[in-house]
């Protein structure tokens, strides 16, 4: 595996890389295979856009929110793109490579899970940091302005942590489940996710008690912090707080249950 084990000029094995080096070269080489799988691409990048593109010309909140139907829907299709991008492609992709046999080979390298979790998470951020400029681009065509207390650190944070989070649940799935049960799940939850996470329909027009609970969870967690992130009035801190937990959970989760086959 290229990248993980260095060899001495006369082809003696040396000791392995060191944990990074072994999670950066892993990452290039998931970044490669993202390019290549067009299916990904399309969840990764047009359904996000295309949520931001048609729901942008509706006002979803029923009259009830203030600023125009863009300003409302960025950061819902931002928090999309992460989980598109970190859950469902990421999930995929890697219960069928374990269901192929083709991540098992790591199990006999130096590289443990932990450096498989972290080098596809660091994969994902790189196209996350594509897809966010994609979405900027679109919304600033449709007229969006920041609010009046914008906080890029703030939209940092969620981003990285909303990462972390459902990259650790797409891993969880992938390491733990047969590979078609992996797709079918992790679709259900992208859907759920457009429901329950405040992205399509703000959770104040769902039931009290949905609302109760889906607010608690990682998506409405997500696009809470990204949308006081951009500006909007609002204390994100039990939200960030929140999204860090799911975050740890969620990412020890992954790389403890991780299976090799």
């Amino acid at each position: 595996m290229n990248g993980t084990v260095r060899t001495l000029g006369s082809g003696t094995p040396a000791a392995p890389a060191s944990w990074a080096g072994m999670a950066m070269a892993l990452a290039a080489n998931e970044l490669r295979l993202a390019v290549r799988r067009g299916e990904s691409l399309l969840i990764t990048f047009v359904i996000p856009a295309g949520v931001l593109l048609v729901f942008s010309a509706f006002d979803m909140s029923g009259g009830t929110a203030t600023g125009s139907p863009v300003d409302r829907m960025l950061p819902g299709a931002m928090a999309l793109a992460v989980i598109a991008a970190s859950m469902v492609s990421l999930a995929i992709a890697t219960g069928f490579e374990r269901s192929y046999g083709v991540i098992k080979r790591l199990g006999g390298s130096p590289a443990g899970s932990s450096v498989l979790v972290a080098s596809k998470t660091v994969a994902v951020i790189v196209v996350e940091a594509v897809q966010v400029v994609l979405l900027v681009g679109i919304a600033l065509l449709l007229g969006w302005a920041p609010g009046p207390t914008p906080s890029a650190p703030l939209v940092a944070s969620g981003l990285l942590l909303g990462t972390i989070a459902f990259a650790g649940l797409g891993l969880l799935m992938a390491g733990t489940l047969r590979a078609e049960a992996t797709l079918a799940l992790a679709n259900l939850l992208f859907l759920l996710s457009l429901v329950l996470g405040g992205i399509v329909i703000p959770l104040d027009r769902l039931p009290g008690p949905v609302a109760t609970i889906a607010a608690d969870l990682p998506p409405a967690a997500l696009t809470h912090v990204l949308t006081v992130g951009l500006g909007a009035a609002g204390d994100a801190t039990e939200s960030l707080i929140l999204l860090a937990g799911w975050a740890l959970v969620l990412a020890v989760l992954a790389a403890r249950k991780f299976r090799w086959d």
